[in-house]
């Protein structure tokens, strides 16, 4: 039996789950709403304080759908209850971010600012110069912005300049080697 996906996911109190046919899932809270549609051969089921995913057999496949059902239909209740965050530094001399309206504005040694444009569901913030905080009910969603985010300067191995993950670590290459000896 899958650890993660036998686990029931308990519902706080303000958010409601429905099932659709089809399988699509939408959660409704106090964020928001999140719909997704999973596969059909997965049962989800929704008692009065508890979701249970439920799969058909122990085949491979229905055991992989399993937990990753389970984590989907988790993240979609914490998501309209909580939220999701993800935090970038931005690392180098003359570089920095800004807010253009609900847009973001990078200057990352371009000879140009790259503009991020802010799609529906998604927050940017910008506390300092160096730091880009993006906001979001969809996991996924907040994810992929951050990475694309992170895609338009990545963190180099030599100074490690560029924008990363707060927390990350950027291992560094050691540069050229002086020659010691004169021609």
């Amino acid at each position: 039996m899958s650890r993660i996906g036998k686990q029931p996911i308990e519902i706080p109190n303000g958010v409601d789950v429905d099932v659709a046919e089809g399988n699509v899932v939408t959660v409704k809270g106090p964020r928001g709403t999140l719909t997704q549609g999973l596969h059909p051969d997965m049962r989800i089921v929704v008692d009065a304080s508890v979701v249970v995913v439920e799969r058909p057999d122990d085949e491979s496949f229905h055991r992989s759908l399993h937990g990753l059902t389970r984590s989907l239909v988790a993240n979609m209740v914490d998501g309209v209850t909580k939220g999701f965050e993800k935090r970038l530094q931005i690392v180098g001399v003359g570089y920095r971010a800004a807010m253009k309206g609900s847009d973001l504005e990078i200057a990352a040694g371009y000879s140009h600012p790259v503009f991020v444009t802010c799609p529906d569901g998604i927050e940017f913030e910008v506390p300092t110069p160096t730091q880009i905080v993006v906001r979001g009910n969809d996991k996924q969603q907040v994810g992929e912005i951050a990475a694309n985010i992170r895609k338009v300067r990545k963190p180099e191995p030599y100074k490690g300049k560029g924008i990363r993950y707060e927390g990350e670590y950027v291992r560094k290459k050691a540069g050229k080697a002086a020659k010691t000896g004169a021609a």
